[in-house]
């Protein structure tokens, strides 16, 4: 199964992509969708679609999983960002990918083996559940990456 890992944001979304089989995780790219701070959200919300749209396209994924929006005190960054969710929806409708979401707990108990996880502790399993010699980076790859090996330990679960 290939699983792609978006950590959705408004300027930046990071994303993984991971192949996993029982047992067994293969990293195979990661990295992130930026969008012109310059453009009016509208724009932004078609940058991040298209770009979205050629991973698909490139890697072909058999599912896509999310990070679950929890509202902070800038709501207007909550909205912007619950756009971003609603732009990658409709690029899994489009594609017929199924789509999952994961707490930010549960992303970090799935990586981590403890919900309250700092970003550091994160990276560190990341790199090591996945071989990489070192921690990836930006901070939104690497969370695209533990959403992306949450949804495959997950996964094994739900059957």
């Amino acid at each position: 199964m290939i699983v792609l890992g978006i950590d959705p944001g408004t300027a930046t979304t990071g994303y993984g992509v991971l192949k996993s089989e029982i047992g067994r995780l293969e990293h195979i790219t990661h990295g992130t969708i930026l969008t012109s701070k310059n453009d009016q959200l509208p724009m932004r919300y078609l940058s991040l679609y298209d770009q979205l749209c050629a991973l698909i396209k490139e890697h072909s994924p058999d599912v896509i999983a999310t990070e679950k929006l929890f509202f902070t005190k800038n709501v207007n960054t909550g909205i912007s960002v619950g756009g971003s969710i609603g732009v990658i929806l409709l690029a899994c409708a489009q594609n017929a990918i199924p789509w999952a979401e994961y707490r930010p707990a549960e992303v970090k108990l799935a990586v981590v083996g403890y919900g309250a996880a700092e970003k550091h502790q994160v990276q560190y399993m990341v790199k090591h559940l996945l071989g990489l010699t070192d921690s990836p980076t930006p901070d939104d790859a690497a969370d695209g990456l533990a959403i992306a090996i949450c949804h495959a330990h997950s996964s094994i679960h739900r059957k």
